[in-house]
């Protein structure tokens, strides 16, 4: 039997549907609204509004859950990699040996750029932000690989691995690009981690041979950053792309829609955090005691979760890998110091225990990338060659879905009432 909402308004009185996904969330259908009442309704930020029916990724904040195509995080992170874990994400199943063995030598083959396509970083000042440019060169893609408007499965299939691959290899070039270093061509005998590493910190006279425990690490950073629901950066990709624009634009939207510090700066926070306590000769337990504060002005980065009200269970997984990169490396580094000791206190304070501010993804991330050598301005960018494959997947459950419309929020006018105009010699 089919449930119903009922919404009185004056003197009209409708049923709306209710629907029901598959683990239990209900939402009420509001598509036919504004036709039978003529009310639409208000909610800034769109918090509590559904845009459409998705089957990728499920998240229950209360109970610390995240699932790709109902398999749940932890497993994915202890028996997948980051190309499996694409694939599941964007076809919804685990692939089978064969199509693997497929998807990883097309993600080999499409590493490298056209030579022509360097020149383009050379436009750029030296210094420009890592994200303007990855977001350029994702829409210059578009000209040395021109889209299909409408592709078919094997058409889409090179258009993701290809997007997938050159992500990185963008990145890297652009890191080089900003250090004044040259570039370095993809290795096709190194895996999608050791390979983008390589470009990264490799010389031409001597190859950079990335530690298994680092590989590791950040292969389970792209992973757990793979995909996260209907946030902000996801319903970017999805309301460009339901304007039937390729995938190139959809995803170089979303890498505009991530550059915002409140969506993809937050590992940026957590460092620029620690650098504001070590310079300002604080210890953690005089930043912690700064958070506890409200009047102090201090803002405690890193811990807590919009989403996640009890803890993020990817942070969970990057703790452990934190423990084996920090240890593995040796590195002495005095904000990594801070870090550790902030986490520590945070961990067995009641204060923060109580209120359940544990710290976050954004937390160990930042501070395993540090450990890593990867400059801060690079975080964003390693969010970006992460969430990859759920932009990419977002876009195909839109582009498939044949009941699906182009994107056309509605508002409610606060504006001048009809004004006449007034001739500019009597205003």
């Amino acid at each position: 039997m089919t449930r119903t909402a009922t919404l009185t308004f004056g003197d009209q009185t409708i049923e709306l549907p209710v629907i029901e996904g598959s683990e239990g969330e209900l939402g009420v259908d509001i598509s036919q609204l504004r036709a039978k009442t003529g009310l639409i309704t208000l909610d800034p930020g769109f918090g509590n509004t559904g845009a459409c029916r998705s089957a990728i990724t499920y998240i229950d904040g209360d109970k610390g859950i995240l699932r790709y195509r109902g398999i749940p995080i932890e497993q994915l992170a202890e028996n997948s990699n980051f190309a499996e874990t694409a694939w599941l994400l964007i076809y919804g199943k685990l692939p089978s040996q064969e199509q693997l063995d497929t998807f990883s030598e097309r993600l080999r083959f499409h590493a490298p750029l056209h030579e022509s396509f360097k020149h383009h970083f050379e436009g750029f000042p030296v210094d420009a932000p890592p994200m303007a440019t990855l977001s350029a060169m994702i829409n210059t893609l578009s000209c040395f690989h021109p889209e299909s408007p409408e592709p078919d499965e094997a058409e889409f299939f090179e258009e993701a691995a290809r997007l997938i691959s050159k992500v990185r290899t963008i990145a890297a070039y652009s890191y080089r690009r900003s250090m004044g270093l040259p570039y370095i061509y993809p290795a096709p005998h190194l895996h999608y981690v050791a390979n983008f590493l390589h470009m990264m910190f490799s010389n031409p006279y001597e190859q950079h041979v990335a530690s298994p425990e680092v590989v590791k690490a950040l292969n389970l950073i792209l992973m757990l950053h793979a995909d996260h629901e209907q946030n902000c950066s996801t319903s970017t990709v999805r309301v460009v792309g339901s304007s039937k624009a390729n995938l190139f634009a959809s995803c170089a939207a979303g890498v505009s829609a991530l550059w915002g510090p409140l969506h993809g700066g937050a590992n940026v926070a957590v460092l620029e955090m620690l650098e504001s306590i070590h310079r300002g000769g604080i210890s953690a337990e005089q930043a912690l005691a700064q958070a506890k504060d409200k009047s102090s002005g201090f803002r405690l980065m890193g811990f807590g979760h919009r989403v996640y009200k009890n803890f993020d269970p990817r942070a969970v997984i990057l703790k452990k890998a934190a423990d084996e990169v920090l240890g593995s490396l040796g590195v002495k580094d005095p904000l990594l110091d801070v870090a550790r000791r902030l986490e520590q206190i945070a961990l067995e304070d009641p204060y923060f225990v109580e209120r359940k501010l544990y710290p976050n993804v954004d937390f160990y991330s930042g501070i395993i990338m540090r450990a890593m050598g990867i400059p801060t301005n690079m975080f964003t960018v390693i969010f970006a060659i992460g969430r990859m494959p759920g932009w990419i997947a977002h876009w195909k459950e839109q582009y498939d879905d044949q009941a699906g419309r182009i994107a056309r929020p509605r508002q409610i006018y606060t504006g001048n009432t009809e004004t006449d105009y007034v001739a500019i010699g009597k205003r």
